[in-house]
């Protein structure tokens, strides 16, 4: 095997498969990357076991071929090396052998044959859109998903297709985040839930741009295919939550406020609630709406927080309670200028919605407050 590639072109491949290797293993050859040549192309691919990526590139072959390499090394010389050239082969005592300007390096290799196959999935529903929308639609919920294995299907995101609209919606327990958007092509309904991991190293992956990104599932995987790039991961077994059921659908307090204004009142008394962050329960910060005001407080052995903002309200004064890192995080996923948040009584989930748009829902769990 021998080629010759740029060094942009090769990095920019191995940070996209490098996601894909194995990081606690008994196999060695899980924690490498799978070279193969083919024509005037080389193909890289890494798989864990659970979630596999292969990236083709174009470069000048010399020698057809195939070997695997510690992943991590590979890289991370390739990294550092000069913005040249590189020269890449296999010697005469099967050693990878990369040579750039003056650098050359040698690096043990793996059986190739030894390298697992990735699932080949018979690809049965699937979805294409743009690549800058996935990528925002992922950020945008994968932080309410749950991080206890106890309950492994929440701790993915589900994604649904119905009524010729794609929804994403994560869980964890204490909250809910809920995207959705309209496919403009007709589509089967159906749904999946992808493990987070997955989501994390494909939006890392995606770029914010027009190109398109196919979604496809099979009773057990899903395959993430872009013009270069290709993940296959497998789907989360179990029920997930029927999340409509449980988004509340009237309320009895609703506030018209500011979301920046918001966020960095919230950012603010998070600084002496940091303690209310590890133990949640035992210190929320409290939220009081009265009319044309709302008050945020937080009282802990660290000290004393006081926020207030006049906003525009609707319907009951209220006092509740929260854990002010579950509000943050749904602030920060939020891009519109004015929000509305919705609330029923102080121990039923608020809503925080789009004042004029359908297209995302948070809802969070409140905490009982001490004197309640």
């Amino acid at each position: 095997m021998e080629f010759i590639c740029f060094k942009d072109k090769i990095l920019k491949a191995l940070n996209s498969v490098v996601r894909g290797v194995a990081t606690k293993t008994t196999m060695p050859i899980l924690e490498g990357i799978l070279i193969q040549t083919n024509d005037n192309e080389i193909k890289l691919t890494t798989y864990d076991l659970e979630l596999g990526i292969e990236y083709i590139m174009e470069c000048d072959v010399k020698k057809q071929g195939s070997i695997v390499v510690n992943a991590i090394m590979f890289t991370e010389i390739i990294r550092k090396l000069p913005d040249s050239e590189i020269h890449i082969s296999i010697n005469e005592n099967n050693l990878l052998t990369i040579e750039c300007e003056g650098a050359l390096y040698k690096l043990a290799t793996m059986n190739p044959e030894e390298f697992p196959e990735l699932p080949k999935i018979e690809v049965e529903n699937s979805i294409s859109l743009e690549q800058n929308i996935l990528k925002n639609m992922i950020r945008r919920t994968i932080f309410a998903v749950s991080t206890e294995e106890t309950r492994p299907i929440f701790t993915g995101c589900l994604f649904e297709i119905k009524d010729n609209k794609l929804n994403i919606v994560a869980i964890d327990g204490f909250r809910l985040a809920l995207r959705t958007i309209n496919i403009t092509t007709q589509t089967n309904d159906f749904k999946a839930v992808i493990p987070a991991k997955t989501l994390n190293e494909v939006n890392k992956i995606l770029t914010d741009s027009f190109d398109q990104i196919t979604i496809g599932v099979s009773k057990n995987q899903a395959v993430f295919e872009m013009e270069n790039c290709k993940v296959v991961t497998r789907i989360l077994d179990g029920e997930f939550l029927n999340y409509s059921t449980v988004i509340p659908t009237t309320w009895q307090t609703r506030v018209r406020v500011e979301k920046q204004n918001l966020q960095n009142s919230f950012e603010r008394i998070s600084l002496i609630s940091a303690s209310a962050i590890e133990k949640e329960k035992k210190y929320p910060v409290k939220v009081s709406i009265d009319i044309g005001k709302m008050t945020i407080l937080c009282t802990n052995q660290t000290g004393d927080a006081k926020e207030e903002l006049f906003i525009s309200t609707e319907g009951k004064n209220l006092e509740v309670g929260f854990n002010p890192k579950y509000f943050l995080d749904s602030l920060k996923a939020i891009d519109e200028e004015e929000i509305y948040i919705e609330f029923g009584t102080n121990v039923s989930p608020c809503l925080i919605k789009s004042v004029d748009k359908n297209d995302y829902v948070y809802m969070i769990l409140p905490i009982r407050l001490k004197n309640e």
